[in-house]
C-alpha cells in the first residue's frame, strides 16, 4: 500500500457535521476519532471537557481618560502529559467557545508533536488595532494579572497568538514577575531574545508550515520550487511563510491580510510586501498586485493553499471551488470537517493545523526548557532540532494514515488523543 492513500477517502463512521462554532467542530473531530479507536465512552467524556475555565472582566484606562470594561479568557483544556500551553489572543470576535476549541487543538498539536506540555488558550474581546500601544500594553498587563493565579512555569504557559506579539509576552512575563518578586522568564514563550526568548522563534510557525508544505509535495510528485502559493493571512504565520516559501524558490502568486489581497501570476514580491505592511498595516497599499478578496485568493489557481487567517474559511459552501493539489493549515480550525470530506471526495491533499503549524509550540517548548536552565541554543541548533521533531512526527502521521487507510487530520488525532488517553489511564483517576 503506497503513500498515495493518504488522498482516498476517509473510512469514518460518523456522519460529517458542520458548525460555525469552533468548539462544537473541534468535539466533532474527537468524536471522528474516539469512534476510530473505540475509545471508552467515558475517557471520550473527560477528553471533551476543558479541565478549568477562567472568565475575567477588568477595567483599562483609555488614553482620552475613560474607563472600559474587557472581558478575557484563559482555558485549560487537560494537564496529562504537563503543565498547559497556548497562546493568548486579541480579537473583536473571540468567545469563550472558540478560546476551548483553540485550547483543545493544543492538547492534541502537543501530543503529535510528543512534547510535555497539554492545551491552554487565552483571549480577550478587544479590537487591538484600534488601540493605542499605551492602551494594549495596560491591557495586557491587567489581564495578567487577572490570570496570574491560573498561569505559571510549572502550571500553564501563554505564547502569543493573533493580535498579539513578542513586546506584549515581554509585558506578560515582567507583570507576573512583580506579583513573585523576581523574574520568572519561563512563565510565557514567544518573548524577545533580550528578555529570554529563543533564536527562531519568531519565525517558528511559518517556517514549520513551510518544512511541511515541501514534505507533502514530495509525496504528491512536485518540487516546491516553482510551485504556486497562495497565502491568506499576512500576521505572525502566514508573512514568515510567505517569506520562506519565496526564499526556498516558491512563486507566491497570492496574499491576503483583514483588509484584502493582491495577485500576480509572476509572483508577488514578498519583501516589499512585508516592508509595505510594516510602513501601512496592510499590504493592499502595495502597488505589485491586482486587488483580490480574501474568498477569491481561497479559490486561485495554485499548487499549496495556506489558509493562515481565522478558523472556519473553507467550509462545504466553498471547498469545491479550491483549485489547490495540497493544502496547509497555517492557522487553527481554517477547514471544518464537511470541508474535510469535500477535499478527501475530490483528491485534494490536506495537511491538518495540529501538524503543520506545530513548528511554533515545539519551539516554544525549547524556549521553556531554555529558560529553565538559563542556557540558550543558537538559532542554527534551534532550527535543526524543531525540522527533526516536526519531520519525525509527519511520518508518524503518514504511518497511521496508510496504516488505517485515514486522512491525514484523523490520523493525526488518532496519535494525539491516543497519547493524550494513555497518559490519562495511566495516572488513574484522583482521588
Amino acid at each position: 500500500m503506497g503513500v498515495t492513500t493518504l488522498l482516498d477517502e476517509p473510512r469514518r463512521s460518523v456522519a460529517v457535521r458542520e458548525s460555525v462554532n469552533p468548539y462544537e467542530n473541534a468535539l466533532h473531530q474527537l468524536e471522528i476519532v474516539a469512534d476510530h479507536l473505540k475509545l471508552d465512552p467515558g475517557l471520550h467524556e473527560v477528553l471533551k471537557h476543558p479541565q478549568r475555565e477562567l472568565t475575567v472582566n477588568f477595567p483599562v484606562k483609555m488614553d482620552d481618560g475613560t474607563t472600559r470594561v474587557f472581558k478575557g479568557y484563559r482555558v485549560q483544556h487537560n494537564v496529562s502529559r504537563g503543565p498547559s500551553k497556548g497562546g493568548i489572543r486579541y480579537s473583536p470576535k473571540t468567545d469563550l467557545d472558540e478560546v476551548r476549541a483553540l485550547a483543545m487543538w493544543m492538547t492534541w498539536k502537543c501530543a503529535i508533536v510528543n512534547i510535555p506540555f497539554g492545551g491552554a488558550k487565552g483571549g480577550v474581546l478587544c479590537d487591538p488595532r484600534s488601540m493605542s500601544m499605551g492602551e494594549i500594553e495596560r491591557l495586557t498587563r491587567r489581564y495578567t494579572t487577572e490570570i496570574s493565579h491560573v498561569i505559571g512555569p510549572d502550571t500553564d504557559i501563554p505564547a502569543p497568538d493573533a493580535g498579539t506579539t513578542s513586546d506584549m509576552m515581554a509585558w506578560v512575563m515582567d507583570t507576573y514577575s512583580m506579583h513573585r518578586g523576581h523574574t520568572v522568564p519561563a512563565v510565557v514563550t514567544g518573548k524577545p531574545v533580550e528578555v529570554g526568548g529563543s533564536e527562531g522563534r519568531v519565525d517558528a510557525t511559518g517556517r514549520g508550515v513551510v518544512i511541511i508544505a515541501a514534505q507533502a509535495a514530495d509525496v504528491l510528485g512536485f518540487s516546491l520550487k516553482g510551485a504556486r502559493v497562495a497565502v491568506q493571512g499576512f500576521g505572525n504565520v502566514g508573512s514568515v511563510a510567505a517569506r520562506i516559501f519565496a526564499e526556498r524558490g516558491a512563486k507566491v502568486v497570492a496574499v491576503s491580510d483583514a483588509y484584502g489581497g493582491l495577485y500576480n501570476p509572476d509572483g508577488l514580491d514578498i519583501p516589499a510586501l512585508l516592508a509595505c505592511a510594516r510602513k501601512d498595516g496592510t499590504l493592499t497599499t502595495h502597488s505589485g498586485g491586482k486587488p483580490m478578496s480574501n474568498s477569491d485568493l481561497l479559490e486561485a489557481d495554485v499548487d499549496i493553499l495556506v489558509p493562515a487567517a481565522t478558523e472556519n474559511q473553507i467550509t462545504s459552501q466553498n471547498a469545491h471551488l479550491v483549485r489547490a493539489k495540497l493544502v496547509v493549515e497555517g492557522a487553527n480550525g481554517p477547514c471544518t470537517p464537511a470541508a474535510d470530506r469535500i477535499f478527501f471526495d475530490r483528491g485534494v491533499a490536506l495537511m491538518p493545523d495540529v501538524l503543520a503549524n506545530a513548528g511554533g509550540v515545539i519551539v516554544s517548548y525549547f524556549e521553556w526548557v531554555q529558560d529553565l536552565q538559563s542556557f540558550f541554543w543558537q538559532e542554527a541548533e534551534v532550527n535543526t532540532r524543531m525540522e527533526q521533531m516536526l519531520l519525525r512526527a509527519y511520518h508518524d502521521v503518514v504511518n497511521v494514515a496508510v496504516r488505517d487507510e485515514i486522512d491525514m487530520r484523523t490520523a493525526a488525532y488518532v496519535i494525539g488523543v491516543n497519547r493524550v488517553a494513555k497518559a490519562i489511564l495511566k495516572r488513574g483517576m484522583y482521588p
